[in-house]
Parts: C-alpha cells; sequence; structure tokens
C-alpha cells in the first residue's frame, strides 16, 4: 500500500527503521514550504526542498529529475536507507509528496507511502507537532541508475494519438485563460484534461481506490502523466497506483518543457490535434 493514515503514523513515530520526509512547496512561493517546516512539523521528520533535492540544475522543462545516483546520495545524507520505511507529507493533498514518493518507487526503494492527508490532515486529527530540527544518521541506500517509467518530448510526440496523455493542470490553465509561469498559455495536443483536484476528497485525502478506478480507467493502459513541469504529474501516478490501476509514464518536463521547445499548443476545452 502506498498511503498510510496519520493515526497509523502516529503509532509507529517511535519506529527506529522509520524515516519521515517532509515536502511541503508552493509553486507561486516556494521558500513558504521550509518557514512552515520550521513553525512546525511532524516529530523526526526531515526538510527536504524541491528545488535543491528533487530536482536537476538543468534539463527539460522547470524542475526536471535529477541524475538518480546523485538523487540516492542526498536521500542516504537525510536518513534514508535501504530498510527505512520512509513516509513523505506535504500540506497540499500530496500533489507535491507525491514528486518524492514517486522518485523512490521508480528508482526500486521497497517502502515509501505518502501520509494521506499531509501535514493538514495530521493536524486535525489532534496529533504532535514539533520545531525541534531532526538530525537523522546517513544511510546506506542503493537506487536503480536511471528513471524507469519516463517519457520525453521526441518519444511523446511521435506517439500523440496513441497515447492518452492527461494534463492534471486547473481547467484554466488547460484551457489558456491563464498560465502564471510558463511561456504561452494553453495545452500539448489531444492532451485531455483530468485536474489533480479530481483524486482530492474534501478532506484532503485522496479518494477511495474505486472512485479513482472510475476516474482513470477510460483512459486505457498506455497512459502518459502530465502538468506544468513534472512535479504535480506524480499525483496522477500515485492516484492510479491506489486504484489497482498500471502505472503511467511520466512526462519529465510536462508543459513547460514543451512551451520552452516551441511546440505547437491547443486551447480551449477540446483536447486538439497536432498539426500535420
Amino acid at each position: 500500500m502506498c498511503l498510510i493514515s496519520p493515526e497509523a503514523l502516529a503509532r509507529r513515530l517511535d519506529d527506529p527503521a522509520l524515516r519521515v520526509l517532509d515536502v511541503r512547496w508552493w509553486l507561486t512561493e516556494p521558500s513558504r514550504g521550509h518557514r512552515d517546516y520550521l513553525t512546525a512539523h511532524l516529530p523526526g521528520a526531515v526538510w527536504v526542498d524541491l528545488d535543491r533535492d528533487l530536482t536537476a540544475p538543468e534539463g527539460p522543462g522547470r524542475h526536471p529529475l535529477p541524475d538518480p545516483v546523485a538523487f540516492a546520495a542526498r536521500m542516504a545524507e537525510l536518513g534514508v536507507a535501504n530498510d527505512a520505511d520512509v513516509v513523505v507529507y506535504d500540506d497540499a493533498g500530496a500533489t507535491i509528496a507525491a514528486r518524492l514518493w514517486w522518485m523512490l518507487d521508480d528508482l526500486g526503494h521497497r517502502s515509501v507511502r505518502v501520509l494521506d492527508g499531509g501535514f493538514v490532515a495530521w493536524s486535525a486529527a489532534g496529533l504532535p507537532v514539533t520545531t525541534a530540527i531532526a538530525t537523522p544518521e546517513p544511510g546506506h541506500l542503493t537506487l536503480a541508475r536511471r528513471w524507469n517509467r519516463v517519457i520525453d518530448r521526441a518519444t511523446l510526440t511521435s506517439r500523440l494519438g496513441s497515447v492518452a496523455l492527461i494534463d492534471v493542470r486547473a481547467h484554466e490553465r488547460y484551457r489558456g485563460d491563464l498560465e502564471p509561469v510558463d511561456a504561452y498559455a494553453g495545452h500539448i495536443p489531444t492532451a485531455v484534461n483530468l485536474p489533480l483536484a479530481g483524486s482530492i476528497g474534501p478532506d484532503g485525502r485522496l479518494l477511495p481506490p474505486d472512485a479513482l478506478r472510475e476516474r482513470f480507467a477510460p483512459l486505457g493502459d498506455e497512459v502518459v502523466a502530465s502538468c506544468g513541469s513534472g512535479v504535480n504529474a506524480c499525483h496522477a501516478a500515485l492516484a492510479m497506483r491506489v486504484a489497482g490501476m498500471p502505472a503511467p509514464l511520466l512526462y519529465e518536463g510536462s508543459y513547460s518543457d514543451w512551451t520552452r521547445c516551441g511546440m505547437p499548443v491547443a486551447t480551449g476545452d477540446e483536447p486538439g490535434s497536432m498539426p500535420a
């Protein structure tokens, strides 16, 4: 299982095998997550910086995946080991935490779960928080040396129309009504809009497996997940895993990579088609 409830995690806080990672982050205010961590976080939680720890300095899009070997070394510095039971959380319905979950899972870590409901659900349950900064001993961590479930722009372009491409951004960004960060507004031609908010209940937790399966099953077995920069798209992979469905491919650079390279875009409610 790739989710854990606040109550179940609270019962394990004293387990020496447990490693809790806080990956809170905000698109328009990247430094806010660390400030929130310093204000209050789960006991024993270690801060993980999306921009520094989970992103390469250069690559496709705004948040390219780091070199797997460098990523494993950084996670080991933060106390993650081969035999650790890793739990990741954010305060945004797992839309950020799913990135770290996906990275560890894709490279073969045996036990990584997302705190369902994240910091919001933890706090709502009246569970303890702290300001103490955890300093774990470095772990021994061996992961795969390459990313597995990924697809690049050239390969995706050649397969548009034969794979189900989903765009999990908010509908107004998909339509092209606004674009706060990328080069120009719209979506990748043929992409179907499935905003990630539709996989999250009013309590901030993922919907039940049956509801998630109903949402994603019409896509078929060959799915590519995209978003703005390859972060939120990992939430679709998490939701599909919870639903018991085959994992999608991740378009690493997503819309930011697509637009930076001057590729054609579509606007409006319809997926559109790729120009000849």
